[in-house]
């Protein structure tokens, strides 16, 4: 158990490493290739594109091919992508290669929290948790891996890092061993809506529990959008509210990210203690208050304070809500979180869209208001799904 956890960490270290490798080098990309920024916008977008696929056939991918088999497609995907990428090819090959990339790495987060919803049943939570510190360790390592070799003229070889770390996680998958879990792992399963012989698996969602799905799919496109919105405007809402430099405002970034690593050392053990439905009421609570407040800072100190303790407030969020709707709805492990990761996904490329006009037309401590806005429709879902589990019907009833 505790080797397919550590090996499901390096898969999602190489997760967080190949989502920000693009964007780490965009703009030395864009020059030796003499495109402007709209080009590379849809380079990132054309990316996303291949993420959001791979997140939603890898439940077919898995059917047909076992998890792990589906598992070595995407990391293999993912490998030659990168060494394509670093190659430099004609431009139009990169939409192409955009494409396999982020298939892979959608498809490896994709299989992964699958593996680890359904093969782990004992500290679910922790489990997720400690895979989600490795994404962002990874996502907060490429910047200044990149940064290193855009400095010493070798920019392209920050795709090869991710190649590295691609053919050392498929050889340990491919040569691992995880004794009873092998036969979860290599299962190949049955159709979608055929019941298992205890007739209580089901690929789809039916009946009134459609609507906890339907909650849950706006939560993680709420959650993600607002997330990466936040990444995204932070420093520039800092420049605007309180004339801090470029560099200074930057740090928050890493302020928001180092927080959100450090709560998810602990987020886990935390909803493993008090319930998933607990910790995510109160964390989408604390989050809101945290969002409310962020506008009315009026110091350095009191902004950076806030934005850490949104980091922690949101650390578990995203690991734990997807091992609560999972549970909230047994049966259907093999697709749930594939669903609610490109719910996310597609939240985490609109939302942003949406921030940015809203700053264009407002001043920046009226547009701040909008990400408690994002916010309050999730504890408005949180407590929905919380009462959702407190009722008595079998089929809705979790032990956390």
């Amino acid at each position: 158990m505790k080797k397919l956890v550590w090996i499901g960490c390096l898969s999602y270290l190489l997760i967080g490493l190949a989502h920000v490798v693009l964007g780490s080098v965009l703009p030395v990309v864009l020059d030796h290739y003499e495109k402007d920024y709209s080009q590379g916008g849809m380079l990132i977008f054309t990316q996303f594109a291949g993420f959001l696929v791979g997140v939603l056939v890898s439940p077919l991918l898995n059917r047909r091919f076992g998890k792990k088999g589906g598992l070595l497609i995407a990391i293999g995907l993912l490998l030659a992508a990168e060494v394509m990428y670093t190659l430099l090819p004609p431009w139009g090959w990169m939409y192409v290669i955009a494409i396999a990339a982020g298939f892979g790495f959608g498809m490896i987060e994709a299989v992964i929290g699958t593996i680890i919803i359904s093969a782990i049943t004992d500290q679910t939570a922790v489990a997720m948790s400690r895979l989600e510190v490795f994404f962002g360790v990874g996502a907060l390592l490429m910047p200044l891996v990149a940064s290193g070799l855009i400095a010493a003229g070798y920019w392209q070889l920050s795709f090869l890092v991710v190649a590295v770390f691609a053919l050392i996680t498929f050889i340990l998958w491919t040569k691992g061993s995880f004794g009873e879990l092998d036969r979860v792992l290599n299962e190949r399963g049955p159709a979608p809506g055929t019941p298992t012989k205890e007739g209580s698996s089901r690929a789809l969602v039916q009946g009134k529990d459609r609507i906890i799905l339907g909650m849950f799919l706006l939560f993680f496109f709420l959650y993600v959008g607002t997330e990466m919105s936040l990444a995204n405007f932070m420093p520039s809402i800092l420049i605007e509210k309180l004339s801090m430099s470029e560099s200074g405002a930057a740090l928050s970034v890493t302020c928001f990210w180092v927080a959100m690593s450090v709560g998810r050392l602990f987020a886990g053990y935390v909803a493993e203690r008090f319930h998933y439905r607990v910790y995510v009421l109160f964390s989408c609570i604390a989050t809101t208050v945290l969002l409310m407040l962020l506008p009315l800072a009026d110091s350095i100190w009191a902004s950076f304070t806030i934005i850490a303790l949104l980091g922690l407030a949101m650390s578990g969020l995203f690991s734990i809500a997807l091992v609560f709707v999972s549970k909230l709805l047994p049966g259907t492990e093999e697709s749930t979180p594939s669903m609610m990761i490109a719910a996310g996904g597609v939240g985490g490329a609109v939302l942003p869209l949406l921030t940015g006009a809203v700053l264009d037309r407002m001043t920046v401590g009226q547009a701040s208001w909008l990400f408690a806005i994002f916010f309050a429709g999730l504890v408005f879902i949180s407590l929905f799904a919380y009462n959702w589990q407190r009722k008595p019907k079998a089929a809705r009833v979790v032990h956390r």
